[in-house]
């Protein structure tokens, strides 16, 4: 790595932390004074406020680290350009693609992190925080049980399952319903339970009742105390897709929960589309770069632009792109689009705007 090389990355390096930094502080700003004022109709301490919002650094990071990224390459070239370090560098026959290398292995260092933060580290995060909200801030007790967000799930190619409670850990389930439906998709029988545990030999449902409805529009009633039901989730299941979302659970969870059921020939829009959307997003750093150098060029060819105009641009490209991913995401969990084309569309839009603009570019 050449002296050259190490003091643009360097300078790159630092003209991101302070676009990070400030852009952290305003986002913690504004998200602690909206919520502080009803935390502290609660008495609560200090110290479970601040541990709060600690937990909630690293999906504010993940956020707002692509708009940082643009920015520093941005304000970047215009520094450089400005002090005529750039024409300098040319004059001696160094390329523009070479000069803008640091930034793109520097983007590409950045990506890298991200995607073990929203892979892990971002779930278990958001957990803990709203365990620390819960408990220690609004002082509730600890949950013993939990209303389900997404109560419907599919069993099989002929079954349904709705489940309005879940313990903590997920190995027993209250206010269950199975319907079963024949080949035409009739009803051919509903079974219904107060509770649900899981034993090692599976699940058990207790005191319950089945209605197997027949052709001739006849009805047998049994009811039963305890009885074997065959379904293929497993207690994790319970306690991660039915209570929350896909925003909770770690990327190995959702692979094993999909895959489980991929060979059943199910369908899950919402926690694909997620999971494409997480997997894709923090490459937007790379994209960003792209663009930002291309946006740069096109200002004022190598010699630079004002510093507001390259935040005033960052900001409108960050806006642009989060809108676009966000529509993306949205048309994608409701089956309008394919989740990993939902996943991956704003990135691919954005990066042929990139392309685009730096094909444009004289220099």
């Amino acid at each position: 790595m050449s002296i050259l090389f190490r003091y643009i990355l360097k300078e790159y390096a630092r003209i991101f932390l302070m676009c990070f930094a400030g852009l952290m502080t305003i986002y913690l700003v504004i998200d602690f004074f909206e919520k502080v004022r009803r935390f502290l109709r609660y008495d609560a301490s200090i110290l479970p406020i601040l541990t709060y919002f600690a937990l909630k650094i690293p999906a504010i990071s993940f956020q707002i680290a692509p708009l940082a990224i643009l920015m520093a390459t941005l304000l970047t070239l215009g520094l450089l350009s400005r002090s005529n370090e750039i024409t300098a560098m040319r004059s001696c026959g160094i390329s523009l693609l070479w000069v803008t290398s640091p930034f793109l292995m520097f983007a590409t260092g950045v990506a890298l992190i991200l995607l073990f933060f929203s892979s892990t580290i971002i779930p278990l995060a958001s957990v803990k925080a709203e365990e620390v909200r819960l408990v220690q801030i609004e002082k509730k007790p600890t949950p013993l049980t939990v209303k389900t967000a997404q109560p419907w799930v599919r069993i099989g190619t002929d079954a349904l399952m709705q489940v309005n409670e879940i313990d903590l850990g997920g190995k027993t389930l209250r206010g269950i319903r199975l319907y079963h439906f024949d080949h035409a998709f009739r009803l051919d029988r509903m079974t219904e339970a107060a509770e649900a545990h899981y034993r090692d030999h599976g699940w058990v449902l207790v005191n319950g009742n089945q209605r197997r409805f027949h052709p001739d529009n006849t009805v047998d009633l049994m009811a039963f105390t305890e009885q074997m039901i065959d379904i293929p989730l497993i207690p994790d299941d319970f306690s991660t897709s039915l209570v929350g979302d896909s925003e909770t659970m770690t990327f190995r969870e959702i692979r094993n929960y999909v895959g489980r059921f991929q060979q059943e020939g199910l369908l899950f829009a919402r926690l694909l589309t997620d999971y494409y959307g997480r997997l894709a997003f923090p490459l937007v750093t790379i994209i960003m770069v792209i663009v930002g150098i291309a946006l740069s060029l096109q200002r004022s060819g190598v010699r630079g632009g004002s510093m507001a105009m390259g935040i005033g641009q960052a900001f409108v490209v960050g806006f642009c792109y989060w809108t676009t991913h966000s529509i993306a995401i949205a048309l994608g969990r409701g089956g309008v689009l394919a989740p990993m084309m939902a996943g991956w569309m704003a990135n691919v839009l954005f990066a042929s705007f990139g392309i685009y603009l730096l094909l444009k570019v004289r220099y």
